[in-house]
């Protein structure tokens, strides 16, 4: 189970519950009751009665359903010369009796279905001005969820006394988010849910691209520094009523927590201590340190950091990484022993081998990195080279150069080494970074981030680099198409795909690492053995290792663990794979028997990943043939799938395998995380349609 965020660990303590459904989330857009909703509504508070909470409901929605329901009738009821009249406006009084009996039938009907009760309590606000009314308040509720019964609670509108029940604010309650509020206080809740039809409290009106979810309100922050946007579509209230009721809650000791009602499952995940919505609470300001910078701050620094950056000269760029080197070297025993403690706790909490082997900073890799620091800090200059130079017409020159590509955002799991290469390819290349590593390796990433941003300059500022800390700001940068340009993810098939689905901005990466060696008929068997047994067991948990052996029966006796495909399984008497396309990454592999080389590519096609793969033979024109039509980033031919690596290949370093087919393949080093951008110097020319002007478009020398 995920750890709880540390500024929701009240959660813990929580069994009473105060949950407020809007009429935006109870109803569609177009005023019928929102079915789906409320069932996942009901299949929630089902989940929670079955774990023991004690859960109030408070409901909205009646007025709206009622208005809906006497529309029909009156048209039903009207002749053509009725319709012809203007309408009037139906009483809201009439509405709310009439939707109230509708919303309650249907909350029973999907209860029912549940084998849950539900019991309807309707009040108004002159009710809670008598004690007595209080204290038998309180007494039947505690009544009702002793038995297991869910009490629905909603203002009695049919009947209520105050004077304009849609603008009236004064009273003790003027709306069902102040109800909820004061219900939570009088019943002595643990925490009240606001439900809502957005994903929580934001900066500014939520079709702003510029605004920001608020994952935890400060009042002495936020109060008054948040536009609100326009008042709910149905209803009375709006994000301005649920802010008023949660400040009120949270600030007389019952936590808040304002999310979304449309999204699934978000009450369990808030009960599950997941950080989803807003949080108010009167301690929150001692949880949030004063200088949290929020995900666009963050962002928008590292690109002035790196247009700062951009503006060195080369040889100061080199510099940044030769001191970074240096930095790394001079603390090479605080890394390993923040290293050490990030093992130790994967290894006490279970985690699987593949993954501590790569969380591991193995003896010498400090050392290591730095080299392939210092390496990249010689090489060539990547930035600002003329790739293209062309005289469009008599003194008007246009050059085509290599320039970075703004701000990457970089996610990935268990390989605090990951962070050294990323890092330093980033300054390499002039490019802003974020950075979001596995809460498996915090200690690592964290003081190898503060030892790489102590070695950035002042005149380009450490927040060139940033680190994010928390799993839950990633949906928030994953927004920023504006200020982010690129997102590598570096981890799993579902890290992967999950970043695919939730973002606009490009991403660039790899989600399986299948990489398979086809050992043909004519292979040398000694040299075939040692690249097997390379391309398995080198660093099993790497995703360029060997995946499938595409092979003959009588050649595999590497001590790995094997399963088969269909045919290998049944003609070696080995258990047969649960799937052909599978990665490991660990001391099993999948061996297969195919026919010939085009078998063996149809095979790769088929179940491949287009990561890396290998054919060992002797034979030229076989190997060919495989080089040739294996549409894979790397193909290789009498050599492990384990040289597939930015550093192997002489990139330095690498931000990760890109098995994309756009913008860059393979290891992806300097150069994938340029583009280009053009520069004319011209001396007045005009277009004027054309008419003055001679092109000559004759290719410079670049």
């Amino acid at each position: 189970m995920e750890a709880v965020d540390s500024t929701r660990a009240f959660v813990r303590d929580v069994k009473r519950v105060v949950i407020k459904v809007g009429t935006a989330v109870v109803t569609r857009a177009d005023g019928r009751l929102a079915l789906g909703r409320l069932g996942s509504l009901c299949e929630q508070i089902h989940e929670l009665n079955t774990q023991g909470y004690e859960v109030i409901l408070v409901t909205s929605g009646a007025v709206g359903v009622g208005r809906q329901r006497l529309r029909y009738r009156r048209l039903l009821n009207s002749s053509f010369a009725d319709l012809q009249k203007p309408q009037v406006e139906l009483d809201g009084k009439a509405c709310a009796a009439v939707g109230q009996n509708g919303l309650m039938a249907l909350y029973d009907t999907l209860f029912s279905q549940l084998d849950v009760t539900s019991a309807q309590l309707l009040v108004t606000d002159n009710d809670f001005r008598d004690p007595d009314f209080r204290r038998q308040l309180n007494e039947t509720v505690k009544s009702l969820l002793s038995l297991k019964v869910v009490p629905i609670f909603n203002e009695n509108d049919a009947v209520s006394t105050r004077k304009a029940p849609y603008e009236d604010s004064s009273g003790i309650f003027w709306d069902n988010d102040s109800l909820a509020a004061l219900l939570a206080l009088e019943l002595k809740a643990d925490l009240l849910v606001l439900l809502s039809d957005v994903d929580g409290l934001y900066s500014g009106p939520p079709s702003d691209p510029h605004s920001e979810l608020i994952h935890t309100y400060i009042k002495e922050r936020h109060e008054g520094a948040i536009t609100f946007g326009d008042k709910s579509r149905v209803g009375r209230g709006g994000m301005t009523a649920k802010v008023k009721a949660a400040v009120y809650a949270a600030y007389a000791g019952i936590p808040v927590v304002i999310t979304s009602g449309f999204a699934t499952g978000n009450i369990i995940k808030v009960l599950n201590g997941k950080r989803i919505g807003t949080l108010f609470h009167r301690d929150a300001s001692k949880w949030v340190p004063q200088g949290e910078v929020s995900a666009r701050d963050m962002a928008v620094a590292a690109r002035e950091s790196s247009r700062r950056l951009q503006a060195m000269s080369s040889q100061e760029r080199s510099k940044i990484l030769l001191d970074v080197a240096d930095a790394l070297e001079a603390s090479e025993k605080l890394i390993i022993a923040e290293n050490d403690a990030d093992v130790a706790e994967a290894q006490q909490a279970g985690y699987e081998k593949s993954l501590i082997s790569r969380l591991a900073l193995k003896p010498g890799k400090v050392s290591s990195l730095a080299n392939s620091i210092r390496v990249l800090a010689n090489m060539e200059e990547p930035v600002g080279r003329v790739l293209k130079r062309t005289e469009l017409s008599q003194g008007l020159i246009l050059e085509k150069l290599s320039s970075p590509l703004g701000v990457l955002l970089i996610i990935f799991e268990s390989r605090p080494d990951a962070l050294v290469q990323i890092a330093s390819l980033a300054i390499r290349s002039g490019n802003g970074l974020l950075l979001k590593g596995g809460k498996e390796a915090r200690r690592s990433n964290a003081i190898l981030h503060k030892i790489i941003t102590s070695a950035i300059p002042k005149n380009v500022g450490e927040r060139l680099i940033g680190l994010v800390t928390s799993r839950e700001e990633i949906p928030e940068l994953l927004k920023l198409d504006d200020v982010i340009d690129l997102v590598i993810p570096r981890g799993s098939n579902n890290l992967v795909s999950q970043i695919k689905a939730s973002t606009k901005i490009p991403v660039l990466g790899h989600a399986d690492g299948i990489c398979h060696v086809y050992v043909d008929k004519s292979a040398n068997m000694d040299m075939a053995k040692q690249i097997v047994l390379d391309a398995k067991t080198d660093y099993p948990a790497a995703c360029n290792a060997m995946e499938t052996l595409l092979v003959h029966k009588d050649l595999v006796q590497t001590g790995v663990t094997i399963f088969g495909g269909p045919r290998a399984s049944s003609l070696l008497n080995i258990p047969e794979a649960r799937s052909l396309h599978h990665e490991y990454s660990s001391l099993a592999c999948t061996v297969e028997v195919v026919d010939d080389v085009k078998a063996a590519v149809d095979h790769i096609h088929q179940h491949g990943s287009a990561h890396t793969d290998c054919i060992i033979t002797e034979d030229h024109e076989v190997a060919e043939i495989f080089l040739r039509l294996v549409d894979s980033a790397a193909v290789f031919h009498n050599a492990s799938t384990r040289f597939c690596d930015g550093f192997r290949f002489g990139l330095g370093a690498e931000v990760g395998i890109s098995t994309s087919r756009i913008h860059a393949r393979g290891p992806v080093g300097v150069e994938g995380l340029l583009t280009t951008r053009w520069l004319a110097r011209g001396s007045g020319q005009v277009v004027n349609g054309d008419k003055g002007i001679v092109y000559s478009h004759k290719d410079l020398q670049a």
